[in-house]
Order: C-alpha cells, then sequence, then structure tokens
C-alpha cells in the first residue's frame, strides 16, 4: 500500500509535542510492513533547512493556487534506509519537506496570527505536489488541524482527476481542543473553495479546519480507544460533540506507541548509568545522580516525584496547585520539568523556594534533563483532566519509573490499576478530577515505595510492557483498507 503521512512536524527534524513523536514513529513501523511505501511530508521550517547536520536533495518547484494568490513551493527530500535483504527487504521511508520561506522560516512551527493561511496553504502544497514528486498514495494520512483542509481541497479541487480520484483520506484527532478557526471570509480570502462547503467548513460561525476534515475525511481516528469515546460528550469535545456523533460510524481510536529503541534504559546515551529490568542497581545510580544534580537531598528512601509537562490548565496542574502544601507534607521529593502558562511556571517556582532540597522547578525544555528524569525518578504523576493519549507514561515505563494517572483518555487505556497484593497493573490511578483523590493516589504509591521487593518486580515487570508501534501500525493498516 501506498501511504502518505501529512503533519506539521515529525522528529527527528521538527517537534514540539507528541504529535512530533507519533509523526516521527509510526510512519516508521508502517515502512516496515511489508509491501508497503510511506512518505512523510512536512514543512521545510527554517530549523531543518539551515541545520547542517540534516542533508536533503532538492526535487523542484510549483506554484501552488490559493484563492486569488500563486504562491511559490520548493520541494525537498531525504531517504531514510530500511535495513534488510533478500526476503525481508524493506522499501525505504521517504521524507518530502515543502519549502517557503515567508511561511516557514520563523523562529517557532505555531503562534502567528496568519497560521491558518500558512498551514492551508502547506495542506494544498501536499495534494499540488504529487505529480511533481511522482507518488500516488491509495492513502493520504492527515494530523490535527493543520492538515485539516487537506480532505476539502482534495474533494473541491483534485477529486475528479485521474491522478487522484482513487486517494482516500484519513484524518487523526490529536487534540480536540486545538481546531484551527477562522474568520467567514478566509473561505473565499484564502481557501478559494466553492460557496457549496461553507455550510462544511463552518462552525459556531468561525471557519473551523477541525471540523471541516471530520466530516470530509474517508475514515477519522484518535490516538486512543478511551478517548474516542469521551470526545462524542461535551466535557472533552470543545463544542464538537455533535460533529463527532454524526461521524462516530467512521471513527476509531488507536493507542499510541513509542520509539522502544529511543526510549530503552539500556541504550539511552543521556542516561548517565544503564540498567534493565533484571539488574536494576543502575537506577538507583541515576536516582542519586539526579537528586544531587537537581539540589536534593541525596535518600534513597525518599522517592521522587516527577512531573515532565506542558504546563497547562488541563494537564491536571490546577490540582497541584489546590493542595501543594499538603502534597509536600508527605515524604516525598517533586521534580517537574517544562514550561508553559505563567501561572503554573510562577507556581513550581515559589514551591522550589519554598522547599528547598524538595523541589525542583526546571521551567525549560531539555530533553536530556528529560531522560535523566524518566531514569531516576521513582514516579511520574500525570493528573491530567483530559489526555487523547499520552506519551509520557509510556515512557516513564520503559525506564522502571511508575506512572501516576487520573483515569481518562490514553491513560486509562495504557496503565491499569496496580494491585499491591497481586502485582497486576502498570501504574497507580484515580478516577475522579478532585487534588485530594490526587493526593490519596500519591499516598498509595509512597506506601508502596516502601515495599521493596514489591516494587523491584514491579518496576522489572512495566519495563516488559510492549509500547512499541508494531501493534498499532497494524492496526491502522485495518484501517487503510478501504
Amino acid at each position: 500500500m501506498k501511504i502518505l503521512f501529512a503533519t506539521s512536524e515529525a522528529a527527528p527534524f521538527a517537534k514540539s509535542g507528541g504529535l512530533g513523536d507519533v509523526a516521527g514513529a509510526l510512519p516508521q513501523a508502517l515502512s516496515k510492513i511489508k509491501g508497503n511505501e510511506v512518505c512523510v511530508i512536512l514543512p521545510y521550517y527554517g530549523s531543518i533547512k539551515f541545520n547542517p547536520e540534516i542533508e536533503t536533495e532538492y526535487v523542484g518547484n510549483m506554484y501552488v493556487p490559493l484563492a486569488w494568490r500563486n504562491v511559490y513551493a520548493g520541494v525537498f527530500k531525504k531517504v531514510i534506509k530500511n535495513k534488510g535483504v533478500g526476503k525481508n527487504k524493506r522499501n525505504d521511508l521517504v521524507y518530502y519537506f515543502i519549502d517557503n520561506e515567508y511561511y516557514f522560516n520563523r523562529p517557532s512551527f505555531y503562534g502567528d496570527c496568519d497560521d491558518g493561511e500558512k498551514f492551508a496553504f502547506f495542506s494544498k502544497a501536499v495534494l499540488e505536489c504529487l505529480p511533481l514528486i511522482g507518488f500516488t498514495p491509495d492513502v493520504i494520512h492527515a494530523n490535527d488541524w493543520q492538515t485539516g483542509f487537506l480532505p476539502l481541497f482534495l474533494k473541491a479541487h483534485y477529486q475528479n482527476l485521474d491522478m487522484y480520484k482513487n486517494i482516500r483520506t484519513v484524518y487523526t484527532i490529536h487534540n480536540i481542543e486545538y481546531q484551527g478557526k477562522a474568520d467567514p471570509d478566509f473561505l473565499n480570502e484564502v481557501l478559494g473553495v466553492d460557496e457549496s462547503f461553507r455550510n462544511i467548513c463552518t462552525f459556531d460561525k468561525l471557519i473551523n479546519a477541525m471540523k471541516t476534515a471530520i466530516v470530509l475525511c474517508d475514515k477519522l481516528t484518535t490516538v486512543s480507544d478511551t478517548y474516542s469515546h469521551e470526545i462524542r460528550y461535551a466535557y472533552f469535545a470543545e463544542g464538537l460533540e455533535s460533529i463527532i456523533a454524526e461521524n462516530a460510524y467512521k471513527l476509531s481510536g488507536v493507542v499510541n506507541g513509542i520509539d522502544t529503541d529511543l526510549y530503552n534504559s539500556q541504550k539511552d546515551p543521556k542516561v548517565p548509568f544503564a540498567f534493565k529490568p533484571g539488574d536494576l542497581s543502575g537506577k538507583e545510580k541515576c536516582k542519586a545522580a539526579l537528586q544531587e544534580k537537581l539540589g536534593l537531598e541525596v535518600n534513597p528512601d525518599i522517592p521522587i516525584v516527577a512531573m515532565i509537562s506542558r504546563l497547562v490548565k488541563h494537564k491536571g496542574l490546577e490540582l497541584v496547585e489546590g493542595i501543594a502544601n499538603e502534597i509536600m507534607n508527605e515524604n516525598i521529593q517533586l521534580v517537574i520539568l517544562g514550561t508553559g502558562d505563567k501561572q503554573y511556571e510562577d507556581m513550581f517556582k515559589f514551591m522550589d523556594y519554598a522547599y528547598p532540597g524538595r523541589v525542583s522547578a526546571n521551567i525549560t525544555f531539555n530533553s536530556t534533563l528529560a531522560s535523566e528524569i524518566y531514569a531516576g525518578a521513582d514516579y511520574l504523576l500525570m493528573p491530567s483532566k483530559s489526555e487523547p493519549c499520552g506519551l509520557s507514561q509510556l515512557i516513564a515505563m520503559r525506564y522502571g519509573t511508575i506512572p501516576i494517572v487520573r483515569e481518562t483518555g490514553g491513560l486509562v487505556d495504557t496503565v491499569p490499576p496496580l494491585n499491591p497484593e497481586t502485582l497486576e497493573g502498570r501504574g497507580i490511578t484515580f478516577k475522579v478530577f478532585n487534588a485530594h483523590d490526587m493526593l490519596d493516589a500519591v499516598r498509595r504509591a509512597a506506601d508502596f515505595y516502601n515495599n521493596k521487593e514489591g516494587l523491584k518486580k514491579f518496576r522489572a515487570q512495566i519495563m516488559k510492557h510492549d509500547s512499541s508501534w508494531k501493534v498499532p501500525a497494524e492496526k491502522y493498516m485495518e484501517i487503510y483498507s478501504f
């Protein structure tokens, strides 16, 4: 099968969050399935284009019609070789990059006033470049609002052309909170599609990229089974519950995987001491090194509870805010890594000040420190109000760090609750979005930490859990088989 994966970011070239991880790992897994030809297409950001470590090949250029504009687009590519010979040989994974310095040579991927126009251009350029790259996909897999107008352009401008008539679209909602909204005149001034599409593209009197894709795609997915059901209700759907309900017949949920070669306690070069399920002595050393590095009391008997997260409200940080003093009455150390809303950045900075040697607030993005925390912490706290899938809990388990999660979205699907007697489960959970329910989960974690034999067995157990992309890739292949 020929698959084109369209995304606004993909590791290792461009990543700001979970989408970058998924778009980096899922196409690799798909490309290793016999008979597949997989291409990934993303913007040629300045951080990629001017990175001397990334070598690309110029393919050609074109002009993309966008309403009254004709916008230049260059196309570059990079081939990632797949290993294997003879019967085991697999097709290479090919990355294509859409170049336009006006749109993409900026300090950040998102947050500009013309984001709608920028990604509308990208979505149309994806379709426009197919003759240039000589690739006719069976399926185009679009992701989040940034490629939400791609199914619209396909149906409005390309579907009747021979090269495009058999192409089908799959659209994945990674986070329904970000929908890509624009003023009503965006339909004529930027999208340049017929007025007959206005009702499809409009929600709550605004043009809405995500709603457009939900209605027009051939198959709709989310990044966990539970989230695919949650977004049918107003509490989770950010207004789109009726649109999801109308299109539920084509909706399915597939839990994300992670790159298990990248997140590997035995191979991760960012981890100071390697360790494995059968020998966790390296983890103990990683913990001591982390405590020393972050100015915490170096004490193996005090559990480290870590949070590696964007510091925004839906991550459940209001729960931490509500019981900050009570949680620090427990015999724990708290480590935070992330950036986000000033309210929460300031809260953790104050906790760092108020509890010296017990709290370490690292308000930054630092992949090396993230690996060190995953390896050295005892628990990872994710008290999310909503969590489409979540990758941090999967990564944490690879390093023997036990998740403490609220039962929502992908956290339910990936972290069944621990039974401390039988050691069944994969983490410590709480159900209700309530600060004291979260505090109770932290207390249960602290109690379990004192069960040294059970703790050791449980850590080894969760490290062996298969969180790779193998099974999710096979499920996507089923979805692609129209």
